[in-house]
């Protein structure tokens, strides 16, 4: 019994762990920050956790003791269920990343993990009975911990998330930690039934709530590769109805109006109708993170002769374009379900064009799509006279510009013409809003165009940066720190 007890507090630990960037995810992102300070602050606790264990171990080593540490262990685990989403609000601005970060991830996941890590030595010093086999027993019951975090790791990484929502994959795990408990000791059945029944009861309030919020246009879904919410607002100024889809910090991903699904409801998405500036034959494009597939609808809508490639690495977010933002399935269009760096390691038909909108959001930004050696392979894609076009967040100036001037010193590197433009206002150098490249592999069009909507988006031409630091490599990419050198206090729009 306590062998079992042993093993599902092993896969309980990496269940929530993982769960933990899910649910850390809509409020600070996904970036290596993030993901430093869950694992670092769960492996402060467990080494806490496994003194204190011993500590106690030593001076009561009693069954009972333990199977009210895994009690509390699971209390504490239903705890993170019932109190996230205001402990995340009320720290989401008030602070560096690196420190809200940290701060978050202790008030939530520090005592359960905590409890957790008590378990192992108390349960070695319970089956400590031959002093001749000291070592075998607890290589044997840390081995067996061990492997119940393996366990726990393929079951939430492949099953649970994908399948469960994050607040209720809490409350299963509580719930098996109940059973945890029981098997220590058997003992205080009517605490831990109570327990259970309220878990069990918890998970059902949980569905119930998911419906509920469903049918009044709101949705939280947990995809292979993101947490997403979907919901209903009105657009400032007219009052339009728009869906919107948040994957990350900073606002709206993607956005559709109601009355008409294949209008630009976003600023920045505007903005890509500059290939009719830079590239107006183009046949052939390629765009990088699919979202609400905003811009591909709209294309298929207005160019009759535009085919278009669309890689988006989240079949969940596919889907949900599909059923809640009016993507059909189109002669025109093709979705590839492969990383954005991957599929360019293979393009045999070069591309007229090609949009990269996959950065999730501003903490979010997939490092490896932003390097000299990726944004080869974008120039290698594309046909002699092709462009690139790519959406990111930043200043022109200021603390919040770095990513900007490095990501532009690398495009630079690969591409003779690089122009870029600031979506609201050219002229506040230190407004963090979208802003956007265009990379030619020619000379970039200085022609005015006749269309006075594409005249007025070349207006928010911005200069070159007149010192950036060095072209983000693979070797070398500090995207995460660039991006994390300022608060989380901010608010603009990714499609991606």
């Amino acid at each position: 019994m306590l062998h079992c007890c042993i093993f599902l507090c092993g896969a309980a630990l990496m269940i929530i762990e993982l769960t933990g960037s899910r649910i850390l995810a809509p409020f600070l992102g996904t970036s290596l920050v993030v993901w430093t300070s869950l694992i670092g602050i769960i492996l402060a606790s467990l080494s806490f956790g496994a003194w204190w264990g011993g500590v106690l171990a030593d001076r009561s080593p009693r069954p009972n003791l333990l199977g009210r540490i895994v009690l509390m262990a699971a209390w504490s685990t239903a705890a993170i269920g019932l109190s996230k989403s205001w402990i995340l609000e009320f720290l989401q601005g008030t602070g560096n990343l690196h420190a809200v970060a940290i701060t978050a991830t202790v008030a939530l996941f520090a005592p359960a993990a905590i409890l957790l890590g008590m378990v192992p030595p108390f349960a070695v010093r319970l089956c400590l009975h031959d002093t001749d086999h000291t070592g075998r027993t607890a290589g044997s019951l840390y081995a067996l911990s061990t492997i119940g975090s393996i366990v726990g790791t393929f079951l939430a990484g492949f099953v649970l998330i994908a399948w469960v929502g994050s607040t209720a994959i809490l409350f299963i795990t509580a719930a098996f930690l109940v059973l945890a408990s029981w098997l220590a000791e058997p003992s205080n059945k009517a605490i831990k039934g109570v327990s259970l029944f309220l878990f069990l009861l918890a998970i059902a309030l949980c569905r119930l709530q998911d419906q509920r919020l469903e049918q009044l246009g709101f949705l939280d879904r947990d995809t292979p590769y993101n947490r997403v919410l979907v919901y209903t607002s009105k657009e400032e100024g007219t009052d339009r109805l728009m869906r919107e889809m948040v994957t990350g910090p900073q606002g709206r991903q993607s956005a559709m109006y109601l009355d008409n699904p294949t209008e630009l409801a976003l600023p920045y998405t505007r903005f890509y109708r500059l290939i009719e500036h830079y590239h107006p034959t183009a046949r052939r494009m390629l765009v990088l993170g699919g979202g609400g597939y905003s811009f591909p609808k709209y294309a298929l809508a207005r160019y009759p002769d535009l085919r278009i490639d669309v890689v988006e690495l989240d079949p969940g977010i596919t889907n949900l374009a599909r059923t809640h933002f009016g993507l059909t399935d189109h002669p025109r269009l093709t979705i590839i379900e492969e990383d954005a760096r991957t599929f360019l390691k293979k393009v045999d038909h070069p591309y007229d064009v090609i949009l990269c909108d996959v950065f999730n959001s501003h903490y979010s930004i997939p490092f490896h799509l932003v390097t000299v050696e990726a944004i080869g392979l974008m120039h290698s894609a594309l046909k002699a006279d092709g462009v690139v076009l790519v959406n990111l967040l930043a200043s022109t100036e200021g603390v919040s510009s770095r990513f900007y001037k490095a990501l532009h010193a690398t495009f630079r590197a690969a591409f003779p013409s690089v122009q870029a433009y600031a979506v609201v206002d050219p002229t506040d150098k230190h407004l963090w809003q979208n802003m956007l490249l265009v990379a030619g592999k020619g000379e970039l069009s200085t022609n005015e165009p006749k269309d006075p909507s594409l005249r007025r988006m070349l207006t928010h031409a911005l200069p070159p940066p007149d010192n950036h630091p060095p072209p983000f490599t693979d070797e070398y990419a500090p995207v995460d720190r660039y991006i994390g050198e300022f608060g989380l206090g901010l608010t603009a729009h990714s499609d991606s």
